[in-house]
């Protein structure tokens, strides 16, 4: 029987990055690598409109088969990342979406234990975000479990 329905769009990996530190260089190039061999993915400067909101991120995290986590000095600078960090290891867990960190000029250490940029990033989230210890719990959480997966170290080149 014939369904009038679209089908549900499916990315095959969710970029997860810091725009301003890596969008124009490794990203760009990660995104360029992965369409020319075939492989739909979600980028929010790809598919992301003006008008959408952090829904709209939720959503493509879930119909994701991978994420790539691109965990960048300021990275844990931004409450989005953090929340798209959140999701995808609550999809790892829920949803069996596989999780690939790529650690671009920041030590694993530092994503996991909260040390240099992140220690100071995530000061600043609670000192903002003081009565919503549920949402920096999670934040860390995901931040303390990604960061123990096994990825790809990058510094220059």
């Amino acid at each position: 029987m014939a369904s009038s329905s679209k089908p549900k769009k499916i990315y095959d990996v969710f970029l997860s990055f810091r725009g301003t530190d890596v969008r124009h260089n490794f990203v760009g190039h990660l995104y360029q690598a992965l369409d020319r061999i075939g492989i739909y993915t979600f980028r929010d400067s790809e598919e992301l409109k003006k008008g959408h909101n952090l829904s709209t991120l939720m959503k493509a995290i879930e119909e994701s088969s991978i994420a790539i986590i691109v965990f960048s000095e300021n990275y844990a600078s931004s409450q989005w990342c953090l929340t798209e960090i959140a999701k995808i290891m609550e999809c790892k867990e829920q949803k069996n979406i596989t999780v690939l960190p790529v650690f671009y000029k920041v030590n694993p250490n530092e994503v996991r234990g909260g040390r240099n940029s992140y220690k100071i990033a995530m000061a600043e989230h609670e000192s903002k975000f003081k009565k919503d210890s549920d949402k920096l719990k999670r934040w860390k959480e995901a931040l303390l479990d990604a960061g123990n997966l096994s990825g790809w170290h990058l510094n220059d080149g």
